[in-house]
């Protein structure tokens, strides 16, 4: 088995599977012309790297998590699909979550109206805040290549990937 002399992954082909790099034709042609264009094709056909693709999954939720476990080179990756499926499953709660929210308020709403408006609406701004916030954390982690577990749908993420 060789490996990667730029990353030190392994490859069992002519190119390294995690950076495109060529392996072992470092000097198999004269002048290091065929050399040069052998590393720059699988590089540009591989797509982007996986930590822009992994931050891309939080961008748009639900939308781009799907379209990361549909389009073919990212959907065999196993970090990105952990990542896809922590954004939609992060959306549906943020989305059932605000559900809950909604019909609370409209009980509270109709019992008592001064009350309501006194406690939810600071309560609706914590809850975006902390939303926010959290998809903003996991953008940056995520271009960072950590892997950051949620409580409840990180596990239910991990075995989805």
């Amino acid at each position: 088995m060789a490996f990667c002399a730029q990353c030190g992954a392994e490859a069992a082909g002519s190119f390294c599977p995690k950076c495109g790099a060529a392996v072992g034709t470092a000097g198999s042609a004269p002048g290091g012309y065929a050399a040069a264009s052998a590393t720059v094709a699988p590089a540009a056909s591989a797509g982007m790297s996986e930590n822009v693709a992994s931050a891309l999954c939080y961008i748009l939720g639900l939308l781009t998590g799907i379209i990361f476990l549909v389009l073919a080179p990212y959907n065999q990756n196993r970090t990105i699909r952990f990542h896809a499926f922590q954004s939609i499953f992060f959306h549906v709660g943020a989305i059932i979550l605000w559900v809950v929210y909604l019909i609370i308020s409209g009980v509270l709403a109709a019992v008592t109206h001064m009350l309501s408006s006194l406690i939810l609406f600071p309560l609706s701004l914590l809850i975006c805040l902390g939303l926010f916030c959290t998809w903003i954390y996991l953008l940056y982690a995520a271009y960072s290549g950590k892997k950051v577990v949620l409580p409840i749908v990180g596990p239910l993420a991990e075995k989805q990937a």
